[in-house]
């Protein structure tokens, strides 16, 4: 939906709440901009009406559009979109429950669940971490439930707590820590974290013992998640220049680029089959490489997870919170994101 602001020059009574403004010809709309060349003023105080141009004023939606989000399902076979819920406030990175019954997602810092059919939205009990980000993870016995949160001045920290609810414990003592994948045995969590001045992958036991570094190469990596087999973890880093789609041994050996795309790729995501991959595309020039901002015309890709040709399965406004961890069914047959406005 495309919304239309405008403003009058100053000194032509834009304090004057008797004054209404209407679009009569002569505007454009361009990306996140509008641009009104003429309008037509309109003082029902008096009994004409009075034309005037005014001068032209380029103004950014998002200072005056609130945003909405919709929790979206895809099935990836025949590109067939659900659409689940239309929320008015900003929700992020939808995660399925490993018997397929919810969908978590994070919202003004809380976690909350809906039913993939759509319905009521039941808010999950954090205890007193109430400030999660678009980084939680499900344990793969579906008991437990890992989040990133900001808390105690140390920026963002890993903690679990039971899935249903309950009270969370600190996993990672240092911070930033966010967490972005658990391995399919228990035992590791891997996330991105920055112990200096460089953000690198991370792992650590769920009762945080072990800090291991993964990753040691200058630049930005990020997004670490495992393959269902637990020998691999996938992981997107701008080292080649641009953010591209990376895997490596889960002991952090025998690091390999897999995407190619002249474009900005985050966020792999394995299906839990094991045979496909979906990421976050952002188009070359749109965004630094290093950054994955929100609301920009972005693009959710599939390929094979042995190699090959990239598929785009939809195009849409997206970006931060749109798939920031895995939303995969647990049939391997669709997926689940959020499209803004």
């Amino acid at each position: 939906m495309t919304r239309f602001y405008i403003l009058p020059r100053k000194g032509q009574g834009c304090r004057n709440t008797s004054l209404q403004f209407r679009i009569k010809k002569h505007f454009a709309y361009v990306g996140d901009i509008i641009i009104i060349f003429t309008i037509f003023l309109e003082n029902k105080m008096k009994s004409f009406t009075l034309i005037q141009t005014l001068l032209l004023f380029i103004i950014p939606t998002s200072v005056f559009a609130q945003q909405w989000s919709q929790l979206e399902i895809l099935d990836v076979v025949s590109g067939e979109i659900t659409v689940v819920k239309r929320f008015d406030s900003r929700v992020e990175a939808p995660e399925w429950t490993k018997d397929g019954k919810y969908l978590y997602f994070n919202t003004n810092g809380r976690i909350k669940k809906i039913s993939p059919d759509g319905g009521d939205v039941t808010v999950v009990d954090t205890g007193n971490i109430v400030q999660c980000n678009n980084d939680h993870v499900i344990s793969p016995d579906g008991k437990f439930l890992a989040v990133s949160a900001g808390d105690g001045g140390k920026g963002s920290r890993i903690h679990v707590l039971p899935t249903g609810g309950g009270t969370p414990k600190l996993v990672t003592e240092k911070g930033p820590s966010y967490l972005h994948g658990w391995s399919p045995d228990g035992k590791t969590l891997v996330f991105t974290g920055n112990r200096g001045t460089n953000f690198d992958i991370y792992a650590i036991s769920p009762s945080g013992e072990n800090e291991t570094q993964l990753t040691t190469h200058e630049g930005l990596d990020d997004g670490p998640e495992f393959s269902p087999d637990g020998k691999s973890i996938w992981f997107n880093s701008v080292r080649s220049g641009l953010m591209q789609i990376w895997k490596m041994n889960s002991d952090g050996t025998e690091q390999k680029q897999v995407s190619n795309e002249d474009a900005n790729c985050w966020f792999p995501h394995v299906s839990p089959d094991g045979k496909n991959v979906v990421y976050l595309v952002y188009a070359k020039g749109d965004v630094n490489p290093s950054e994955h901002p929100a609301n920009k015309n972005v693009r959710l890709c599939l390929i094979p997870a042995e190699g090959g040709e990239p598929k785009t399965l939809v195009t849409l406004y997206g970006g931060q919170g749109t798939i920031n961890v895995n939303s995969w069914s647990p049939d391997s047959k669709r997926i689940a994101y959020i499209r803004y406005q």
